[in-house]
């Protein structure tokens, strides 16, 4: 990792059903003081992917846009790693589709990649990848967050049709 990160920012997203409700988590740390600060949310009807994404994308919009942090970015979605390591040069140079010719088609989520990709500009962003459920203690905790605002979509959305039932 070379020079240590002045932010590592650990994201995951998670779905019920896909699509179905949705939630993201990321949690930032700031190695020289030690602070953290959790974010989440959710939405109704998303995909897992959507929420890999967003999470990492509210983790990088919570820094000052003013300021060039250099962040580590931790995440167990290989859709997410693989796109910003791998895939979005091609990408942006195919005019967002997965190939070179003109029939081939669109990246999906490209409102999010563009999102991503614009932020991530804005800071020096590494990747790493870990795997999901082995114990990671920021990838737990952001796996619960996650699950934790699908739980709060699904207790709204029951309680919205209590209400129309009344």
């Amino acid at each position: 990792m070379g020079e240590s990160p002045d932010v590592i920012l650990y994201t995951d997203g998670a779905c019920s059903g896909n699509p179905g409700p949705g939630g993201w988590a990321a949690i930032l740390k700031h190695p020289l003081s030690q602070r953290v600060k959790s974010l989440s949310g959710g939405e109704p009807q998303t995909t897992n992917n959507r929420m890999e994404l967003t999470a990492a994308i509210e983790g990088l919009r919570s820094l000052k846009a003013d300021r060039r942090c250099r962040v580590h970015l931790i995440s167990d979605s290989e859709y997410l790693i693989l796109g910003m390591t791998q895939w979005i040069e091609g990408w942006i140079a195919n005019n967002w589709r997965r190939g070179k010719k003109s029939d081939s088609s669109p990246v999906k989520n490209v409102d999010l990649w563009k999102s991503l990709h614009e932020l991530a500009q804005r800071h020096d962003v590494t990747y790493e990848h870990v795997a999901a459920h082995t114990g990671h203690p920021e990838n737990e905790e952001c796996d619960r967050l996650a699950n934790e605002e699908i739980k709060a979509l699904r207790r709204a959305e029951k309680d919205k049709k209590m209400l129309d039932e009344v």
